[in-house]
């Protein structure tokens, strides 16, 4: 078998081109004139025909604070609302790729790949079992994760 032999299992279809003659007459699946039947035509997006555009016809909320180029987004408007993200989530069961007696921090977190690079808050839930005695040196745990890492011999020196 060489490369330049190779062939597709089904040959590929030509798409229908339309309106050039043939079979299906002059209109060829259009319809009969109208914006829509001319070559090349079509109707923006929000386009009703000359009335009102449908975000137009809703409330504007008021005030300053909806502006572009505002720095300070005011509490009630959800577009501009700051997204303040929640600690980086790590499961008891991914916590495998550490080896026996490791201590689990931020920091070697990071060079396993289980949370972000530069991740401020990091947070160990108890989902899953924990094999390994390993301790635990800046992160914070819910309480059942804590109970696991006891009950494997594990220790928690310090969590924020």
């Amino acid at each position: 078998m060489q490369l330049s032999t190779l062939k597709p299992k089904h040959p590929r279809k030509k798409h229908k081109r339309i309106g050039r003659g043939g079979k299906r007459g002059t209109t060829s699946g259009q319809g009969t004139k109208g914006q829509k039947s001319r070559a090349g035509a079509s109707v923006r997006p929000g386009f009703r025909g000359g009335d009102n555009r449908i975000w137009q016809l809703f409330p504007k909320q008021r005030g300053a604070s909806k502006k572009h180029g505002n720095k300070r987004p005011h509490r009630k408007h959800r577009f501009f609302a700051m997204h303040r993200a929640g600690p980086a989530e790590v499961n008891l069961r991914s916590l495998d790729a550490f080896r026996e007696g490791d201590t689990v921090s931020p920091a070697t977190l990071a060079d396993k790949k289980l949370v972000p690079a530069g991740a401020r808050d990091i947070k160990v839930l108890g989902s899953g079992t924990l094999s390994r005695r390993l301790s635990f040196e800046g992160v914070r745990m819910s309480a059942s994760a804590k109970e696991k890492i006891e009950k494997a011999g594990g220790t928690v020196l310090s969590g924020k």
